[in-house]
């Protein structure tokens, strides 16, 4: 059929362009399609079949347009009919059991390990919070590599977490497909795939010798996009239309029709030519050697498909000719022997090289890779996942590329980009076991991992310069290589780890024996990495940190596998798998020892702490004893091996303790670095803890003897240990002699008392664990989890929780007020420290040496506290779990003579204060004395055992191994080798030597020196020869010859000391020594025999080195009589005198400190009286200037008033004295913009922040909103001069001032300024634009305030009754008002003093923005400056009652009236406006103080404000600002009396309109009776009548009545409250202004008396009489008839409603309901808030911001530092904090729940107010467990910010350069 369409089609495509044009519309598009369809379901199929073929041959063809290609299909595909139409149709046959959802990297996911069977589990937010995951271990995480959501899948996770969508299984009920749906798509599909392909062919070139031309590939990607998009758009077509793609990518037939290059069409034969060039050089190991190898390559005889590998001579030219990148010399030999050796097998070779394409799925992969995975083709391979033939095609596809996967991995420049997406794909794959299971028994999955990680790593071996540098043939991975530096093989391996998750594929590994030998070798590649030699002259140069890579090496190639397999080795049926790996193991190490020569002594100066094949071996070890059951000894291998095993650990140890003592320090910082990260909690259980436990089965296989010697002889103190005063150390220089020898003992105590892997539970390890970390610090629960990172401890299981509780408290996060803020932290419980605190533990888990003292001082401050112990306490002796059977050798150690002779030897020497001996080395000799009397061997009989003969003679100190018994050996007398200088020589040695001495014929000094090295060499001697008699004469001459060098020593001589002491009888004696007295030690038991019964007695369990010595001595007593009766002995003998000696270094230490603590004491004391005196001349200089006047003062009649002059201390210089015209004090102040009073609304309920579209917060409802619209309408419609004066600004962007109350003269202040100026230090704040921190209190400040000379108070405040009457007092107001310039401090004249006044000014001025000071119409205008100064009075006054909390209830001088500065800031604004004159015709005075006559000449052209429109605040500031400084007492009570009257009055109006007309007829009525009694004026039921009438002049009560009566006015009562609330916020203000100007307390009163104590406060009330008679209108005090003062101000209003009725109502003076200012109310659930916020789209740029944030003043939404909401430099949370906040922004940022503040240009990150369950933040939600709101802090966080106090209490300030 094909042959015959052929000739046909070209007929058909010959008509096509006459039928659909060139391009043809869309509609011939569609009619076309649907005839095709037609045709095709119809008689002529074939006929069509070939046409449809023409057709996309021609639209598809790799030059036709992309937009126009797709077009076509689309028809085609729906067959004609629309595209949406046709999708949906598809969609219904959708059998969704799987979600699939794809998403790329930082996308929101969650993962649930409840509900998790993979670790890998992963679920979209929406089935997340569709499923039921309440009370799971859940949470929330940032992908990095993508991922995919697995609900629905069951392989992957359990159903119980399905979401409601996936749960239902609904294959059963989707319809089948109607066939002629689809029909069109699995036509058209496979060519529209196949253009795809050659689309891919065209546009790869294979880079030439220069780097590869990634343009070009970003090119074609760009180019096919929409190709790729339409194939995802398919794929979320649903279930149906997957089955199609699967079909059409997974046949092979398709593929070979099409993309063979057979054929007619030329265009197709060059794109195979293309492909088959692109296969050849893909497998090229760099592009150079494509040259090289060309040639070979056409007769290396495989078919062109096949080479794709290391092109070239297949097997061994792999990298051994190749230009390796740095050519050393005998690398390309190693890389040669390497290669040979891994190639021998077959199957590596075809893994690496072969692959042949059957279809397009194959190819489609392949150019995946080859252009390194673009995002598009990722998503669209992996949303077609959910169709199960394709995951099982694609996973097989996917390992059949896995070795080409490796090699572009290793070429590519974004290693880091494709890592991530190789990982979304495989994580996809190999999470699910079924699948995992299937390729690895069809695919080889684990011998292709193997060896494509072998052959990774092949690339960058080097050769080892361990041991033998000579002649090491051993190769390690060369860790300075991009390929480790930068982890670029995690992808391989973090696969690997994941399918050994799997229980069936970690069992085919582990029976696999060859499988097990490439791992090992693999594993040997890393094994002595990163070497480390020692520096011995010079500091290294440079100081390589390739140790992180090495670290992150061993742990994620070596350890994290060994841990996935060694889960799979649990129970007894397992046995077989441990003794394959540690047979495998073995002999992996036996080849290492002999590629490095090893024999038996390490090389010196040289450590790696990589020894990966020794911890594969002990931890199998160690899970075959603990969970199978196995027999250790019948895995061990023989004692040769034991020896050679134990020697690197062991030299890592000896190594530890030498990079502490400072030996290693010529290497640099980074072998601490090394020394470290060994030892921290990530890498401890993996390298450490392995370690040391090797070490312990080693210690408990082989002989002690040999075993203690080759310890000390590693540690290198060997020569310390000699009983002489003096000795020759040849290996170490004598300042490293102490800390070494601690370390060694430290050493052993650990090797004996760890039993992680010895015999504890896994309960009781983690238990230990905790213990230990909780005692050196109280941790978070998140650092608990981070620090104990135990194998098969999943975080937050129930084991963990328990564990957690039972030993630690919960200490709640608490706020300092400090500002700092506390975590919710957990702390030891008192019983963990009384019983389990385990010193041990802690030396073994510390990273830095201070955490051990740390866990010391806590103990200590514990025992104090409870009691227990009042001194210095020395590290607890713990209890051991008992060891496993297995490792009962263990105990031998403690029962050997070399040990017994060490700690004889060095309590001799503390006993004797030899020197480099320390408290710790004391310490840790009876740790080891106690734990052998706590593991003794039970057989020790009480009578001397007859040793025999041979035991004595080789060695005569003790006669058996019993701990027990030895203690009470005497030794008499001991030979001694000493330098000829040492003062032992003098002494004659006595005639006969004591039985128990050495005999003469041996040197006893070498004997006790060397011996120890000697036994060791012996034994290791034996080992190997097997034969003993050889071994002795081999050894003894060559050991001497080692140790003494040569001409190094000055000439020793032997001397023979006479020691006469037992172990029992040093420690008795130490006992005296330490407690400073003689005969300080009684037996206990000789006063209470129950002692010896029940031994645990509390009192000994802590203490210092007394208490260890009494322990001990009661343990041996107890142990055995014979030890009892000879302590006791001991005790009888009266002690001889010890030598005498110098005081011991600890004393010496005591004494000293008692020393320093008197003298630091006596100067202290000498300080403070030079102070007291100092301070007292200045006092009396002080009083000299004040006590002549105060006298005169008295005299002085009382009319003359006299004003004592304030004195100021300056912080600078010292010095006090009053603040002078031309020498100026000043007040330290911070001056900042502020819109706080802006922000109060009149709703009682604070606004909550919006999480859902519907909640939108609009910011009309606020003060400064309204105020604004309020001055907007008055100068409408009024004069703008009087607009200005009618009203106050400042809500935003108003100036507060603060000081923290330190003054200092202004010069200092200037030259402090520029002594700043030219420190370069880098400070916090910007002192170009005048900041600097207070000199005294470092508080932040940025202007000084200046102080006005003379008074600070008046004097005689409380005669303002006097008995001037209210007509005088208006006139004397109003002529102070006239008479300008009568300022004390004549301007014309400049002074210093009104410089900085003038200066300060401009300070304040600059400090907010200029929009907040230019309110007038005309620009510049004089009453602009006069409205800003008063309204930094009216900021401040306002601010400071916010601080009251709204009311003056509380009275007294707050906290925020110390910080005021009210007083000072009045004189400057007042001098200011002074500057001002007011025209006395429009001075307000008058208006509000006489009956002004009408002059009914024609206004101009706009009225002044009438005075019932004018806000009465703002009227009395700019009254009092305006009067001549010091203002008097009396006359500002005349001015608050007058502004009363107008006050009461605008009540009064307010009141009429908010009431119905009734109601005002009956007030006018019952008003016009009261009006002519006598006390008219002051009864509101008359003004009221006389309101209302006056009103009802004009037109004002005809507007509209439909306004809702806010208050019932019919009784009196409510009438009266009603007036109270409307005048109190205008008497708060008065009071405190009265307060600051005047001195004088504010009285403290209930809140329903606030208005009387005021008013009464205020003179307003003549006296205050009781509260249930009392009205409001009895303050009232009217200067000229109340009536007519009425009728005025009305008269005024009536005017204004003749014009403009409608707005006369709306300019009222409204009751002032203002709430305290609140930031937003945040949800409960941070969640909440994240899922509304991270992917809204900002409003003003309308993207999904990388960095979003939401201000919690106002709720506005932000983009941080995006760049797309820029405007003129400014990024958007900057401009947003000016905007709202007038410079101070409080930022939540919504993706690290973490709150920023900006003030001005610098910024500091405050914290964060949500915290998870253990009351913990989470910054950069990086834990993504569930947030709760913490109240206190979002307190906190509200008020700083209403006191304006964040640049005090928070520290870390930055510059944000607008960046934010």
């Amino acid at each position: 059929a094909a042959a015959a369409a052929a000739p046909r089609a070209a007929v058909a495509a010959a008509q096509l362009p006459i039928m659909a044009g060139a391009g043809g519309s869309g509609r011939d598009k569609r009619a076309t399609a649907a005839r095709l369809k037609a045709a095709l379901g119809g008689e002529g199929g074939a006929a069509a079949a070939g046409e449809l073929r023409a057709l996309l041959e021609r639209v598809l063809a790799p030059a036709a347009a992309a937009a126009e290609a797709l077009e076509w299909c689309r028809c085609l595909l729906s067959g004609g009919e629309p595209w949406d139409g046709f999708a949906q149709a598809v969609r219904a046959y959708d059998p969704a059991t799987l979600c699939g959802l794809v998403w790329t990297a930082n996308f929101v996911a969650y993962r649930c390990r409840t509900c998790g069977i993979s670790p890998c589990m992963s679920l979209c937010a929406e089935c997340f919070h569709q499923g039921e995951h309440a009370g799971h271990d859940y949470n929330m995480f940032r992908s990095q590599a993508g991922g995919a959501c697995d609900c629905g899948d069951s392989n992957v996770m359990r159903e119980a977490g399905f979401c409601k969508r996936h749960r239902i299984k609904s294959n059963s009920n989707v319809p089948c497909v109607p066939k002629d749906l689809l029909m069109m798509s699995e036509l058209v599909l496979p060519q529209f795939i196949f253009s795809l392909i050659q689309h891919l062919r065209e546009g790869y070139n294979e880079p030439a010798l220069d780097l590869p031309s990634e343009k070009d590939l970003h090119k074609i990607l760009q180019v096919l996009e929409p190709h790729v998009s339409f194939l995802e758009d398919l794929t979320k077509m649903g279930g149906a239309m997957r089955s199609v793609l699967t079909q059409v990518l997974t046949n092979q037939q398709f593929y070979k029709d099409l993309s063979s290059g057979v054929g007619e069409n030329a265009c197709a034969r060059t794109s195979h030519e293309k492909y088959l060039i692109a296969l050849k050089g893909s497998g090229l190991a760099f592009p150079e050697d494509k040259l090289a190898c060309g040639m070979q390559e056409q007769g290396a005889g495989t078919s062109t498909l096949a080479v794709q590998g290391l092109a070239g001579a297949t097997a061994t030219s792999g990298q051994g000719n190749s230009s390796d990148e740095e050519d050393q010399d005998g690398s390309q030999g190693v890389g040669k022997r390497k290669r040979v050796k891994l190639s021998s097998t077959t199957k590596d070779q075809s893994i690496m090289d072969v692959l042949k394409h059957k279809c397009f799925l194959e190819e489609l992969l392949f150019w995946t890779i080859k252009y390194e995975f673009p995002q598009k083709m990722v998503t669209f391979l992996l949303n077609m996942l959910p169709d199960q033939d394709y995951k099982i095609a694609f996973t097989k596809t996917f390992v059949q590329h896995y070795a080409f996967i490796m090699k572009t991995l290793k070429k590519s420049h974004e290693s880091d980009t494709m890592s991530n997406r190789i990982v979304h794909i495989s994580v996809q794959l190999f999470s699910n076991e079924e699948l995992a299971r299937q390729v690895t028994e069809e695919c080889q999955l684990l011998d292709i991992m193997v060896t494509v990680l072998l052959y990774m790593m092949e690339s960058c071996l080097i050769k080892s310069e361990l041991q033998d540098e000579e002649n090491s043939l051993h190769v390690v991975v060369n860790c300075g290589e991009a390929l480790l530096k930068n982890n670029t093989y995690w992808p391989l391996v973090s696969d690997f780890i994941n399918i050994l998750s799997h229980q069936s594929v970690a069992k085919k590994f582990l029976e696999d024996h060859g499988l097990l030998v490439t791992w090992m070798n693999f594993v040997s590649f890393f094994q002595g990495m990163n070497l480390n030699k020692r520096e011995l002259n010079e500091h290294v140069e440079f100081e390589s940190q390739t140790y992180y890579a090495a670290f992150a090496a061993e742990l994620e190639a070596c350890a994290q596998p060994m841990w996935g397999l060694l889960s799979h080795c649990k129970v007894r049926e397992t046995q077989e798998y441990t003794r394959n790996v540690v047979r495998y193991c073995l002999e992996a190490l036996q080849d290492w020892f002999d590629a490095i020569n090893f024999v038996d002594e390490p090389a010196p100066n040289q450590v790696t702490f990589h020894l990966p094949l020794h911890r594969y071996f002990a931890m199998f070890l160690s899970k075959a004893v603990k969970c199978q059951e196995l027999d250790l000894d019948t895995i061990l291998p023989d004692q040769e091996m034991l020896m050679k095993l134990m020697i690197h650990p062991l030299q890592i140890q000896a190594s530890l303790s030498e990079i502490h003592s400072n030996m290693w320090v010529r290497n640099g910082l980074q072998i601490k670095g090394q020394a470290m990260t060994y030892v921290q909690s990530h890498f401890c259980n993996s390298m450490i803890d392995p370690d040391i436990y090797l070490l312990q089965v080693c210690a408990s296989r082989l002989d002690p003897d040999y075993f203690i010697s080759s310890v000390f002889e590693r540690f290198k103190v060997v020569d310390l240990l000699t009983m002489a005063s003096q000795h020759q150390n040849t290996v170490l220089d004598s300042e490293h002699e102490r800390s070494m020898l601690e370390g060694a003992l430290t050493f052993l105590v650990l090797l004996l008392s760890l039993r992680l892997h010895l015999g504890m539970t896994d309960d009781e390890i983690l238990r230990a664990e905790m213990v230990a970390q909780l005692c050196m610090n109280d941790r978070t629960h998140s650092s608990l989890l981070d620090l104990i990172s135990l194998d098969g401890i999943i975080p937050g299981s129930l084991s963990f929780e328990s564990v957690l509780s039972a030993v630690a408290d919960f200490k709640a996060p608490v706020f300092e007020p400090g500002g700092s803020m506390q975590q919710g932290m957990y702390t030891p419980k008192a019983e963990v420290w009384d019983k389990e605190f385990d010193p041990v533990m802690v030396i073994l888990r510390t990273v830095y040496r201070r955490d051990v003292q740390s866990a010391m001082d806590r103990y200590t401050a514990f025992l104090k506290q409870s009691g227990k112990f009042p001194g210095n306490p020395w590290p607890p002796y713990k209890k051991r779990t008992p060891l496993h059977p297995s490792y009962k050798g263990l105990v031998k150690l403690l029962h050997c003579k070399t040990l017994h002779i060490v700690l004889f030897t060095l309590l001799y020497k503390i006993l004797m204060d030899h020197q480099n001996l320390s408290e710790h080395v004391l310490c840790m000799v009876l740790y080891l004395i106690e734990l052998g009397l706590e593991n003794s061997p039970e057989e020790e009989s009480d009578e001397e055992e007859s040793a025999g003969g041979q035991e004595r003679c080789h060695d005569s100190w003790f006669p058996g191994s019993n701990l027990v018994s030895n203690m009470r050996h005497f030794i008499n007398y001991v030979r001694v080798r000493v330098p000829e200088t040492a003062p032992e020589v003098k002494r004659e040695p006595p005639a006969s030597t004591s039985s128990d001495g050495l005999p003469s014929s041996q040197n006893s000094g070498t004997a006790q020196v060397f011996s120890l090295v000697a036994e060791r060499r012996k034994k290791f001697q034996e080992i190997i020869n097997r034969n003993s008699s050889e071994a002795n004469q081999v050894v003894r001459p060559k050991t001497s010859m080692k140790w003494s060098a040569p001409g190094a020593t000055p000439q020793l001589t032997t001397a023979i000391l006479e020691v006469k002491e037992s172990i029992l009888s040093l420690l008795i004696k130490l006992h005296h020594k330490l407690s400073g007295k003689q005969n300080s030690y009684y037996p206990p038991w000789l006063d209470d025999v129950d002692v010896l019964i029940h031994p645990e007695i509390p009192r000994y369990s802590h203490g210092d080195g007394m208490t260890a010595v009494e322990r001990i001595l009661l343990k041996a007593a107890i142990q055995s009589r014979l030890n009892k009766r000879i302590i006791e002995e001991i005790c009888r003998k009266v002690t001889p005198p010890v030598p005498p000696k110098k005081i011991s270094s600890a004393e010496k230490k005591t004494l000293d400190k008692e020393e320093r603590r008197q003298k630091a004491r006596e100067r202290q004391q000498k300080l403070l009286a030079e102070f007291a005196s100092r301070q007292k001349s200045f006092m009396e200089t002080a009083m000299d200037v004040e006590s002549p006047e105060a006298d005169i003062a008295m005299e002085i009649a009382t009319s003359e008033q006299h004003v004592s002059e304030a004195i100021y201390d300056c912080v600078i210089c010292g010095q006090s004295g009053p603040s002078t015209e031309d020498r100026p004090t000043g007040l330290v102040v911070l001056l900042q913009a502020s819109s706080v009073l802006g922000q109060c609304r009149n709703s009682p309920e604070p606004k909550k922040l919006p999480t859902t579209e519907e909640e939108q917060i609009y910011p009309w409802d606020t003060c400064a909103a309204l105020h604004d619209v309020r001055l907007a309408i008055l100068q409408r419609y009024f004069k703008d001069s009087s607009c200005l004066q009618a009203v106050s600004i400042g809500w935003e962007g108003g100036v507060y001032v603060q000081t923290c109350g330190h003054t200092l003269h202004i010069d200092c202040h200037k030259s402090y300024m520029e002594s700043l100026r030219n420190d370069q230090v880098l400070q916090g704040f910007s002192v170009d634009k005048g900041e600097f921190t207070c000199p005294l209190c470092r508080q932040f400040a940025n202007s000084v305030l200046p102080c006005y000379p003379g008074n600070n108070v008046e004097r005689n405040l409380w005669q303002s009754h006097s008995n001037k009457c209210m007509q005088d007092l208006v006139r004397e107001v109003e002529d102070l008002q006239e008479q300008l310039g009568t300022f004390p401090v004549s301007i014309s004249s400049e002074t210093n003093l009104s410089k900085e006044m003038e200066s300060v000014m401009k300070d304040i001025k600059s400090t907010t923005q200029k929009k907040y000071t230019d309110y007038s119409k005309s620009p510049g205008s004089p009453d602009n400056d006069f409205l800003f100064m008063y309204s930094v009075a009216r900021t401040n006054l306002e601010l400071e009652l916010v601080h009251r909390g709204g009311n003056l209830c509380s009275g007294g001088a707050s906290t925020a009236g110390k910080r005021s500065c009210l007083n000072q800031l009045f004189h400057v604004l007042a001098m200011h406006m002074r500057l001002y004159s007011i025209d006395s015709a429009y001075n307000p005075w008058r208006k509000l103080t006489q009956l002004l006559q009408d002059k009914n000449s024609e206004q101009e052209e706009a009225p002044e404000v009438p005075v019932l429109y004018r806000d009465v605040s703002s009227l009395l500031l700019i009254q009092i600002l305006t009067m001549p400084q010091p203002l008097h007492k009396e006359h500002f009570t005349c001015i608050v009396k007058v502004l009363f009257t107008l006050l009461y009055t605008q009540a009064l109006v307010a009141l009429s309109v908010k009431c119905s007309a009734e109601d005002r007829m009956t007030w006018k009525e019952s008003g016009a009776l009261k009006k002519n009694m006598s006390s008219g004026e002051k009864s509101w039921e008359a003004l009221l009548g006389h309101v209302v009438s006056e009103l009802s002049k004009g037109k004002i009560y005809e507007e509209g009545e439909t306004e809702e009566l806010t208050v019932v006015l019919v009784n009196p009562d409510s009438v009266e409250c009603y007036l109270q609330q409307f005048c109190l916020p205008f008497l708060r203000i008065t009071s405190l202004l009265q307060h600051h100007l005047f001195g004088g307390d504010l009285p403290s009163c209930q809140e329903d008396e606030e208005f009387a104590v005021l008013a009464s406060c205020l003179g307003l009330l003549p006296s205050f009489q009781s509260s249930h008679q009392f009205t409001s209108a009895s303050c009232l005090d009217w200067p000229v008839p109340a009536f007519d003062m009425v009728s005025q101000w009305c008269s005024e209003l009536a005017a204004f409603a003749e014009g403009y009725p409608d707005q006369v109502k709306t300019l009222l003076i409204q009751e002032p309901k203002w709430d305290l200012p609140r930031l937003l109310q945040l949800p409960e659930n941070y969640n909440t808030i994240f899922q509304y916020y991270h992917r809204k789209t900002c409003t003003v740029c309308t993207k999904v911001p990388k960095d979003p944030a939401v201000c919690l003043v106002c709720g506005t939404f932000v983009c941080l530092k995006g760049l797309c909401c820029k405007q003129q430099s400014y990024c958007e949370c900057v401009l947003h904090s000016q905007n709202c906040g007038a410079g101070t922004g409080i930022f939540l940022l919504i993706n690290a729940s973490v709150i920023i503040i900006i003030r001005g240009h610098r910024f500091c990150l405050w914290g964060s107010v949500y915290l998870d369950a253990h009351g913990e933040e989470d910054r950069d939600l990086r834990r993504g467990k569930p947030l709760y709101i913490c109240k206190e802090r979002y307190k906190v966080l509200e008020q700083q910010w209403v006191s304006h106090t964040f640049d005090h209490i928070n520290k870390r300030w930055g510059p944000h350069y607008n960046g934010l």
